[in-house]
This record gives C-alpha cells, structure tokens and sequence, in this order.
C-alpha cells in the first residue's frame, strides 16, 4: 500500500491555508506509515538524558558549583575544570565531538540567508508563525503557563527578546563555532530546558497522561522545526525567495542546532523533506489548541508594542503600536488561517491583512533584481544583519532580556531526600 493511502491528514493540514501550502511547499508526500507514526510517540515520553543528569550534579553539589564548572568548560572547555565530575565530562564529549554530517560551508551560507531575511524573520516569521503557530501545541504551553514564562504580560516582551536574539546569535557568521555566541548560548538554552524539565517533573500536578513528559524531544524537535521551516515558508509568504542550496543551508544550521540541543539522531531532521515530515507529525499529535494556547496567543499580541518600545502613553506610540500589533496579527492570521486565528481571538483587520498582501507583492517584485544583479545578494545580508541586530539591540535595552539563561538556577537548588 502506497505511503499516501495509508494515513489521512490531520485536520489542520485540511483547512486553507495549509491544504495549499502543503501542496505547493512540501517536497512530494510527507505523509508517515503508522509504524512511523507509531515509533515517533515514544519520544514524548523521553527528556534529554545528558543534560537532566547535569542537573542533578547541581544538586547534588553546594548551591552555585554546579553552575560555575558549567561555565568554565562552556566558556574554556572541559579541559579547564580540573576533576571534573562524570556528568559534566559526558556533556562536553557530545557537545565537543563535532557529527560527521557537519559542513561548515552550509552554516555560513545559512547565516547569509539569515542576514537577509533578518528584519522579516524576527518581526514577523519568528513571533507571529513560529511562535503564535506553535500555541497551537498545547501541550507545550503546559510549562510554559507553569513557570510564569510567556503567559505574562509583564515577562512576554522579555521572553519574546530573548529568543530572538538568541535567533541572531545562532545565526550570525561563526556563531556555531565551538565557542561562538550562537553555540554556547544554544547549550545554555538546552541546560535551561533540563533545569524546568526538572522543576515540573517534581510538581505534584503534572498530567503525564494529557501532557506527557516535560520539554520532552517531540516538543524540542518541533519548536526546532518551526524555526528553520518558519524562517522559509514565513518569509515565502512576505514574498522573499530562497534558492535549494539557501534552503538546503538553513535546514543543515538547524540540524547542527538540534545536535547540541540534546535532540536523538533518530528524531533529528536532516534536510528538509524530513523537517516537513516532522510537521505532519507534529500536526497529528501536537496540534489540539485549548484555553492556555488562546491565553499565550493573547499575551503574545499584547507584548508586540512594548518589544519594541511602542507602549508609551504618548500620541506617537499609540497610534504605532496599534499599527505594527494589526499588521503583525494580520500576517498571522493569514498563515494560521481563519479557523485557528478566530479560535486564538486574534483581532481582524481587512486593511492591515491588505496591507500584508501588498508587501508580498512589493518583496516579490524586488527580488527579480536582488537575484539578477551581481553582488545584489550579498549587499542585502550585509544591510538585513546590521538592520537586525540594531532592531534587536533597541528592544534589548528595552526589555532587559536574561542572556545568562540561569533564571531558573533555583530549581536546581532542591536537594534530593
């Protein structure tokens, strides 16, 4: 039986707009066969063994230790801490022990990609698809209405910022180098995941049977996925194009990303007719929206202004801030469709969601001379990165987000019995 005979779709990829993007995006069927779809189940009962065992080193060593020979071996290798504990030794070997697969050709040719598309992928593609599409998961919402995190109205412009510029650190040239930006602070971020992993684990009211394992690896890939397939398909909807080898390239930095996440080989998507296979499995199992999606939707689209200092009382700010939450929410809209932005109680607005098309239409007429005239391309990474990275530097003075990754320290500071 062939593999498209064998499974129906999920019900998202049924409604437009994904019943056509699928169809004019995804590299032929993307469809598992129940055996695949039935193996990929199991990982949402697994965490990340390396890094959950870090964390009970932090326990298990006086307040603060833990965390200070984390750092040395981050920032020096594991070369520089003396004695170093059997926990700390496995991490670094996985982290310093570079794939096979790795080309360091393809992470640069990604981080051009990313320079280019910077200003669209941070203000649009990563918040109001990657981010906004993925409260669809309600799943993962779970810990994150648990810890305060994005659920906040107060902590979601930070928290917002805060992966965002880790985006432009992972992205930037170099930043996967062993002790680049990009590379050390992903392993902070994967550190950061364990020690909440480890917190709602000793919540009493944790429903493994609706909500499965914490930050386990089905969520960590598909959060992985919505940022290299969210980058391409979020920016092909503002008319931006990619060539194979850009696609290629960027599929390949976020594979690399995934490796040092701590994300099983067997999980790990390798190019991109995995990834959108990762996503029809996401879509199956992932999926099912609830009142915490709409509450993290909410805390989202109130958070937009003040990312990037339109919240003033003042008559500029406001009219501002009205305009780039109803243009972002339009874009939105029009990528998660009518079915689960009406669900997500986003606002609608026919002239911003015209105002959206318009820009697709202007982007695509741009691109023909960016393609056609030599040297075009790279002027554009070279003036999207520097956008970027200013638009980003702004909002971070703004929201003072925790580039240390350690908030959540105290939560391995809880000794066992």
């Amino acid at each position: 039986m062939a593999r498209s005979e064998q499974l129906p779709d999920p019900v998202i990829f049924r409604e437009f707009p994904f019943n056509v993007g699928v169809k004019m995006l995804a590299p032929g069927d993307i469809r598992p066969t129940p055996e695949q779809q039935a193996a990929y189940r199991r990982f949402a009962k697994m965490g990340d063994p390396l890094a959950d065992a870090l964390i009970e080193m932090f326990r298990r060593l006086p307040t603060g230790q833990g965390r200070a020979l984390f750092e040395t071996a981050l920032e020096h290798g594991i070369e520089a801490v003396p004695d170093a504990p059997a926990e700390l030794k496995a991490f670094f070997a996985h982290l310093d022990s570079e794939p096979f697969w790795l080309d360091r050709e393809k992470l640069d040719r990604a981080a051009g990609v990313s320079g280019r598309v910077g200003p669209w992928a941070t203000n649009l593609a990563l918040s109001m698809f990657s981010l906004n599409g993925g409260y669809l998961a309600s799943r993962a919402g779970k810990v994150l209405v648990g810890t305060g995190g994005l659920a906040a109205e107060a902590m979601a412009p930070r928290r917002v910022v805060e992966t965002a510029t880790w985006w432009v650190d992972v992205t930037g040239r170099g930043g996967l180098e062993r002790f680049g930006p990009g590379f050390k602070n992903t392993v902070r971020v994967r550190v950061m995941h364990a020690q909440v992993r480890a917190g709602m684990n000793r919540r009493p009211d944790w429903d493994y049977e609706q909500w499965d394992h914490p930050i386990n690896q089905s969520l960590t890939a598909g959060t992985l996925m919505l940022f290299s397939l969210a980058t391409i398909a979020g920016c092909n909807a503002v008319g931006l194009t990619f060539s194979k080898k850009e696609k290629a390239a960027v599929y390949h930095q976020w594979r690399y990303v995934g490796h040092l996440m701590g994300l099983d080989p067997e999980i790990l998507p390798a190019d991109e007719t995995d990834t959108w296979r990762l996503l029809w499995l996401q879509a199956d199992y992932e999926f099912l929206p609830d009142e915490d999606s709409r509450r993290l939707s909410k805390a989202l689209v109130s958070a937009l202004g003040p990312i990037y200092g339109f919240d003033g009382p003042d008559l500029r700010s406001r009219p501002l801030r009205r305009a780039f939450t109803l243009y972002s929410v339009s874009y939105s809209r029009i990528l998660l469709g009518k079915t689960n932005s009406d669900f997500l109680e986003m606002p609608y607005s026919r002239f911003f969601l015209a105002a959206v098309l318009a820009t697709a239409a202007i982007n695509g007429v741009l691109e023909v001379p960016r393609r056609l005239i030599p040297g075009a391309t790279g002027l554009s990474e070279r003036v999207g990165r520097r956008l970027t990275e200013r638009m980003m530097a702004r909002a971070a003075r703004v929201n003072r987000p925790d580039r240390s990754y350690a908030r959540h320290d105290r939560l391995a500071e809880t000794r066992a019995a």
